[in-house]
């Protein structure tokens, strides 16, 4: 099948002739027929995580997608061929930057059915991490005060809908041109961050949801009543985080100081520091379909591209410019959805 590999860190995506998936007794093949593109993977491109999440070249890129089934294993239950769906592959099974996909049953669901392909392969990655923020991590409820940062990005476009669902209070901070957007999708008070400064604006909050890092990250801890936590995806790393990897002591050590300085200013703030690296989870996907089609959570789709153009599309990414996820899509019978693209054998990239 044809994919797109990255043949070493920092390298140019590349189309390939790669292997079929292999498809084993709890897996589920899938054609892939819209990839959301994802901060991630571009950071997985370059080897930012090549310390603690190793991916050995070739590699196929890809962290979310919907499709439709094409074969099931053996004691497969939940799904059959012709069932649409989607997906966050497990992070030791990523790869939705090709044809087809082997995922594990247990990391899949039926899509919404009130969406587009396009829509729902925008939402895995993004919407499983606002969910175990807001709900696994946070346990937000009703008449809680929760911060969004980026309220109009991938993340914070879900996030915002999903708090104003569990019933809090939401603010969230977005560019001056998104401000209403940021409204619209549930923001009690929206903060321009390039003209106001929410540290100044925002006090006593119970969770804050932060994508940025840095001393975005550290203003957030002085915004949070005492016991409140901020939940952070761009880093860094965490104590808990390394343990739940199962990594060596020498790593465990290293990662722990990288957030000794952040978890030591929470403490004396009489707060809470915790760093979120989603994970995959059927289960949370089909709660997620479900507010979904009952028309609590819209999709933000900013850009769509044909796969195609997905290098271009990741290269991109970081421009920004659109609001919510960036998706690129392989319609079904498109006998063009490949075309233009210089192919390799896999053993050229090797």
């Amino acid at each position: 099948m044809k994919a797109f590999v990255v043949k070493k860190y920092k390298a140019d995506l590349h189309l390939a002739e790669v292997p079929e998936p292999v498809v084993g007794e709890h897996d589920v093949l899938v054609r892939v027929e819209a990839a959301g593109l994802n901060q991630l993977d571009e950071k997985i491109r370059l080897g930012e995580f090549k310390q603690i999440l190793p991916y050995p070249p070739p590699l196929v890129l890809g962290n979310d997608m919907a499709g439709t089934v094409l074969e099931v294993g053996t004691k497969v239950t939940g799904f059959r061929p012709g069932d649409e769906v989607f997906a966050r592959p497990g992070k030791d099974r990523i790869g939705t930057f090709a044809e087809r996909i082997a995922v594990a049953e247990a990391d899949l669901a039926i899509r919404p059915a009130s969406i587009t392909r396009a829509e729902a392969g925008s939402l895995p990655l993004v919407a499983l991490t606002a969910w175990q923020a807001l709900v696994e991590r946070g346990n937000v409820q009703p008449g809680q005060k929760v911060l969004i940062h980026a309220g109009a990005g991938g993340v914070g476009s879900i996030a915002v809908q999903l708090a104003k669902h569990l019933g809090a209070t939401v603010a969230a901070t977005a560019s001056a041109a998104n401000v209403e957007f940021v409204r619209g999708l549930g923001a009690d008070t929206v903060i321009d961050y390039r003209n106001e400064d929410f540290e100044e604006i925002l006090s006593g909050y119970d969770l804050v949801l932060d994508s940025l890092g840095g001393q975005n990250l550290e203003k957030s801890l002085r915004i949070l009543r005492p016991g409140g936590m901020a939940v952070g995806i761009a880093g860094p790393p965490d104590p808990a985080f390394a343990r739940d990897l199962g990594l060596n002591p020498l790593l465990r050590f290293a990662i722990a100081a990288l957030s000794r300085n952040l978890r030591s200013q929470a403490r004396r703030l009489g707060v809470h520091y915790e760093f979120l690296f989603m994970h995959a989870s059927g289960e949370q996907l089909r709660r997620i379909a479900r507010l979904v089609d009952d028309g609590v959570l819209r999709p933000v789709v900013g850009r769509t591209s044909p796969f195609a153009q997905l290098p271009e599309a990741l290269q991109a990414l970081g421009n920004g410019g659109f609001r919510g996820k960036a998706v690129v899509t392989n319609p079904p019978h498109s006998s063009a959805r490949w075309d233009g693209v210089g192919q390799h054998q896999i053993g050229d990239l090797a």
